[in-house]
């Protein structure tokens, strides 16, 4: 049984901020489509696309499974999302991929019983706040220090955005297939400082953003075990160690209910602040 999320407060503060607005006591109605699947169990590992295998992102249409979670023959753990944005634009994600790491309440509105904390070293602020780096580079090459819980309870979470090429992709077939993606590897620790054998555990994460009729979708990829290096994916898991079932199960029941409640008030939020340069 997945653990009882506590609504996380705003600070004095914060309820004076104009973005206090946002913050909902509730979430929003998660994606039933895609909860739905990963409510029936795990996917068939068979149809889990590995991180060697994104040339297969490039093509049109979509995978037999676009939405499950699965623990891999060689003990990673594997997640797929389809999350749908409607009334949101490219631009608005790549606006807010760089706008909500810069200010504690802008994390916080986006799930607020999950996402405690959020910080960017001074480097990278000057970068996203820079008038002359173009917005869909704002959010490449940053690293996110967050407290978020993605399933297992609150945990410390490095997430390294990394540029296009550090991933390997083909900014030819990328551009071709209209798509951009926001991605990288997390490094997951437990928080308070508790031990185990998955402590500082690395995870490939590839969010896939393509137009649709009605807005944008997210065509998420988690791989669990496995980080970048050099543009190659590497499984760095131990041997004898075999990620849960629950870990991938959690990350992506995390996953929907995050990018639903996103959805629901990102339209809004950008009509308000998107258009301001981003500080």
């Amino acid at each position: 049984m997945r653990p009882e999320k506590v609504l996380i407060p705003l600070t004095e503060a914060e309820k004076n901020s104009p973005i206090a607005k946002y913050y909902k006591e509730q979430l929003a109605p998660p994606n039933m489509e895609a909860l739905g699947q990963l409510l029936q169990g795990p996917m068939d590992p068979a149809k889990a696309l590995y991180p060697d295998q994104l040339d297969k992102m490039y093509e049109p249409g979509y995978m037999e499974c676009e939405t499950g979670y699965c623990v891999l023959p060689n003990g990673c753990g594997y997640v797929a999302v389809n999350n749908k944005f409607p009334g949101v634009t490219m631009e608005m994600m790549q606006w807010w991929m760089a706008w909500h790491a810069l200010e504690q309440i802008r994390y916080r509105i986006w799930n607020p019983f999950c996402h405690t904390s959020i910080a960017v070293a001074d480097v990278d602020r000057d970068w996203i706040t820079n008038p002359d780096v173009p917005l869909a580079k704002k959010s490449q090459g940053v690293v996110h220090f967050v407290v978020e819980d993605i399933g297992a309870g609150p945990q410390d979470i490095l997430i390294h955005f990394l540029n296009h090429e550090d991933m390997g992709l083909d900014a030819e077939k990328l551009a071709a297939s209209k798509q951009t993606v926001f991605g990288g590897y997390g490094i997951v620790s437990d928080h308070c400082g508790k031990s185990g054998a998955l402590n500082k555990a690395p995870v490939i994460m590839m969010h896939f953003c393509r137009e649709t009729e009605d807005g944008v979708e997210f065509r998420t990829r988690f791989w669990m075990g496995y980080r970048w290096n050099k543009g190659i994916p590497m499984c760095v898991k131990p041997e004898h160690v075999q990620i849960p079932e629950v870990a991938p199960m959690g990350l992506a029941i995390h996953n929907v209910e995050e990018y639903s409640h996103l959805a629901s008030i990102l339209p809004e939020v950008y009509a308000e602040f998107g258009k301001d340069p981003i500080k």
